[in-house]
């Protein structure tokens, strides 16, 4: 699992970490990784497939003629 070493972290700011973990029954660290996991995936975010996923059961489903190209590849020519 990936480490972190955060650097110049003000007095004021450790001492809140500890104490609001702490307040918790949580180690520091634990509390840092809930804060940093909660910051880059908040749990309000829009997730587009689930969305897309959504709408698509909402107006009823679209049915798409597509038809796979069955040629098969040729490599590249640079000549």
């Amino acid at each position: 699992m990936p480490a972190m070493t955060i650097r110049n972290l003000s007095e004021e700011t450790h001492r809140a970490l500890k104490q609001r973990a702490a307040a918790k029954g949580r180690s520091a660290e634990a509390e840092v990784r809930l804060i940093l996991d909660a910051a880059v995936n908040p749990p309000e975010r829009i997730l587009i497939g689930s969305e897309l996923a959504a709408l698509g059961q909402r107006i009823g489903g679209v049915e798409l003629d597509i038809r796979r190209d069955q040629t098969p590849a040729t490599g590249a020519s640079f000549e």
